[in-house]
């Protein structure tokens, strides 16, 4: 290793990822476009082998929380989001959450079944999630992928494993309505005390 190398070394953070080789087209983007808008948005470099799907990230020392954003982003990118969705968790306030299907399903036709349930008819029920709890789902292969803020994720989660587990859409849907208001419930107040704070 040459003294440059070893000083590059110490100047940079690096991480490795395994990338579905599907997916890795999405990440380069028509003539390396959304490759450069990750690296520039973000601060990093990308070093991408289309054979493996390994995908290097490389960031300076200083910009280290690059180094899990920029993770976040590949890592979505790879569960089958879109390179727009996958960017919103640049921002400090959203994350990515990861749910296992196969701890709910213990054949193939199962895991079709319940993907199928959370889908729901013409993507209907992923979008009333996505719409009540204000993320993005993705379902792709044996994991749904949600990214949102902070607090939104939980909820989106606990209506993806209650669809698993077999509880009625219905229901669901209902208990996340009910969510909504108790949280409008609870901003109405604070809105009220705040005058009375003030003064």
């Amino acid at each position: 290793m040459s003294k440059e190398d070893e000083k590059n070394q110490e100047e940079f953070v690096s991480t490795r990822l395994l990338v579905p080789k599907e997916r890795i087209g999405v990440i380069i983007g028509k003539k390396g476009e959304t490759k450069k808008r990750i690296e520039e948005e973000l601060g990093v470099k990308l070093k991408i082998d289309s054979r493996t799907g390994e995908v290097i990230i490389l960031t300076p020392q200083e910009n280290a929380d690059a180094l899990l954003k920029a993770s976040a982003v590949i890592k979505a990118i790879a569960r089958g989001f879109s390179p727009e969705n996958a960017l919103l968790l640049k921002n400090d306030d959203y994350t990515l959450s990861l749910i296992d299907l196969t701890q709910y399903a213990s054949t193939k036709k199962a895991l079709v079944r319940i993907r199928g349930r959370i889908i729901g008819e013409k993507g209907k029920a992923r979008l009333l999630i996505e719409e009540l709890t204000n993320t993005k789902i993705c379902v792709y292969g044996k994991t749904v992928g949600i990214i949102g803020p902070w607090d939104k994720v939980g909820l989106a989660e606990e209506a993806i494993r209650k669809l698993a587990e077999g509880a009625r859409h219905a229901t669901v849907f209902d208990w996340l309505y009910e969510q909504k208001r108790i949280e409008k419930m609870i901003k109405l107040d604070e809105k009220m005390r705040k005058p009375y704070e003030e003064f």
